[in-house]
């Protein structure tokens, strides 16, 4: 079944929230969500936690049908992520004291219901 645009937007939405939940409840602060740069894209959510800058892609499917969430995160995803994590850096004036950083990915599966909702934290994994 294809998606139209509203549905995936919304079903991108409701990922972003329940990882930003996920992520509160496990000790997180979120500093900024949807971080947009305009020439390699955005960051769903940028988060901190014990000193640890973190960006965080979350990437949200109804179905597995072509692969895990995570997998979508490819090199080329990956480069624009680091590309826009330095331009935030820029951005905040973190660049001369540039803090640890962890690069994330959250996928999110939802299978039918909220009781079928599986949730992924894979940290430090690019």
């Amino acid at each position: 079944m294809l998606m139209n645009t509203q549905s995936r937007i919304k079903l991108g939405k409701y990922g972003e929230d329940l990882a930003c939940s996920y992520l509160i409840s496990n000790g997180y602060t979120i500093l900024k969500r949807n971080f947009r740069c305009r020439r390699y894209g955005e960051i769903d959510i940028v988060a901190s936690k014990a000193g640890v800058l973190s960006f965080i892609e979350v990437k949200t499917r109804a179905t597995q049908r072509y692969g895990k969430p995570a997998e979508a995160v490819t090199l080329a995803k990956q480069r624009k992520i680091y590309r826009c994590a330095e331009y935030y850096l820029q951005c905040e004036g973190l660049m001369s004291c540039i803090p640890v950083l962890s690069f994330d990915v959250v996928e999110i599966i939802i299978q039918g219901s909220s009781a079928g909702v599986q949730l992924n934290h894979f940290p430090h994994c690019f």
